[in-house]
């Protein structure tokens, strides 16, 4: 956990007047996955290729039940637990830290909308990353949390991105 922490303080050391104003609306676009999750409402009723909102419907709801389950199975202490001197920007979560739910909904959203829309998708991929990244500044969590919530969402949107397509290939115009 010592490389963790030194990857925690080195964010620790960058802070500044700029980035502590714009990391926590960052990291808001991920709380609870509501950005992502009116995202994909807004998707299903505005886009008419509705497998691009199908497959984020299935990749943001298997990740949260993933993470959910991790989250209470693994009980992992958050640095801002275990270091409680640094000055959070944030208030203190109070769910457990591994893995990071911002990251898995962030990233199963991004990379459904990928999969059929490159432009949007990227876009949405940049912003994912951003969000992962704030959740290390911000100090509430590690960053093996936000790698493996980062994969978690990634398979996720892979897996069912490829059922969806593959289910509704014969039916779809090419």
């Amino acid at each position: 956990m010592n490389w963790e922490f030194n990857i925690l303080y080195w964010f620790q050391s960058i802070h500044n007047p700029v980035l502590d104003r714009i990391e926590p609306v960052i990291t808001l676009f991920g709380d609870g996955g509501i950005f992502w999750i009116l995202l994909t409402v807004a998707i299903l009723i505005f886009v008419k290729d509705k497998r691009v909102g199908i497959t984020c419907v299935l990749a943001l709801a298997s990740e949260a039940v993933i993470v959910l389950v991790l989250k209470n199975t693994v009980q992992r202490s958050r640095p801002c637990w275990i270091d409680p001197t640094v000055q959070m920007l944030v208030r203190v979560p109070k769910d457990y830290s591994f893995p990071s739910g911002h990251s898995a909904a962030s990233f199963s959203a991004a990379v459904s909308i990928f999969l059929y829309k490159k432009k949007w998708g990227t876009a949405a991929i940049v912003l994912a990353a951003l969000i992962a990244i704030s959740r290390m500044y911000l100090f509430v969590h590690f960053p093996t949390d936000v790698i493996v919530g980062t994969l978690i969402g990634i398979s996720m949107a892979l897996i069912f991105g490829y059922i969806v397509k593959f289910s509704t290939k014969s039916r779809t115009p090419q």
